[in-house]
């Protein structure tokens, strides 16, 4: 199989388990939302361990920890998707999936201009007209909704620049969740400590399937990523955005068919511009494929 298929399909499993991930998250009540991003950091170091250990790769992260051209890329990559979480497990833990959902459809056209800034990738004019589109989406949602998304913008700017760090990292995708994950664990579990000290820990109070269940969210949250990490490698990071649709579209649908979130005709209105713009990104994409791939054939 072709890097780009295997690309193609972790990018899949990955944003299959991110569109499924508020069903999850929303088991874990009545924990903090503290408690579960803390829990998702430490189970996520114990998951990528046992990665390491079995692939028999784990003795190659002590020298990374001396590299500082490789050490600094981590750190700005572990604050970021630490940010991300935290807004993310709040967002869903106030029956704001809605919301959240809309920062994941608005994320795949801010790749697309962190690829125009940064990689050197050049924007067609069909690629112009969607991100326009999106802008007037958030500008409107900001206007009539009364109230400016920042949980939205938040989750999808804080995403797409750690993807273009992924991107240009050479650390593997288990090896760099590893360390991103490590680093955070240590203030993680102070924080799990102290709760537990001061009789607050939902993970002392609960039975065996509420343990396991935070436990789980070790594999929950590193599963994806590593797929992720995977696909970015082996896709262009603009090609990344379009399977990325699948994510906020299950989000969407839990947190007004299965939650029952409000979906008003004015944040309706919002949404309807922003997918305009993946609309048109996505079609355009797609004629330009066929008509390169036609003219390969020609050849």
């Amino acid at each position: 199989m072709q890097d780009s298929s295997k690309g193609l399909l972790a990018a899949v499993a990955a944003f299959t388990l991110w569109g499924l991930l508020p069903l999850y998250l929303k088991a874990l009540a009545p924990a903090s939302p503290v408690e579960i991003l803390c829990h998702r950091i430490v189970w996520s170091v114990v998951a990528t361990l046992v990665l390491l250990f079995i692939s028999n790769k784990a003795g190659k992260l002590f020298p990374l920890l001396k590299d500082r051209k490789v050490m600094l890329p981590v750190i700005l990559t572990s604050i970021l998707i630490s940010g991300n979480w935290v807004v993310y497990i709040w967002a869903v833990s106030n029956d704001f999936i809605i919301e959240a959902s809309l920062g994941y459809y608005i994320n795949p056209l801010v790749n697309i201009l962190l690829g125009l800034l940064f990689l050197q990738e050049r924007l067609r004019r069909g690629q112009w007209l969607a991100v326009f589109f999106a802008f007037i989406g958030v500008c409107y949602l900001t206007f009539f909704y009364g109230q400016f998304p920042w949980i939205s913008l938040f989750l999808a700017f804080s995403f797409a620049f750690y993807g273009l760090l992924r991107k240009i990292s050479p650390l593997p995708s288990v090896e760099g969740l590893c360390l991103e994950t490590s680093l955070l664990s240590i203030p993680a579990l102070g924080i799990l400590i102290y709760l537990a000290s001061q009789g607050q820990s939902d993970f002392v109070s609960q039975d065996t399937t509420g343990r396991l269940l935070l436990a789980g969210t070790g594999i929950m949250t590193s599963l994806p990523l590593i797929l992720f990490g995977f696909a970015v490698h082996k896709m262009p990071l603009s090609a990344i955005g379009i399977v990325q649709y699948l994510g906020p579209t299950l989000q969407l649908c839990i947190g007004i068919f299965i939650y029952g979130e409000p979906f008003p005709q004015k944040q309706m209105v919002g949404f309807a511009l922003v997918w305009c713009g993946l609309f048109i990104y996505a079609g355009e994409g797609i004629l330009v494929r066929l008509k390169q791939k036609k003219a390969f054939t020609t050849t």
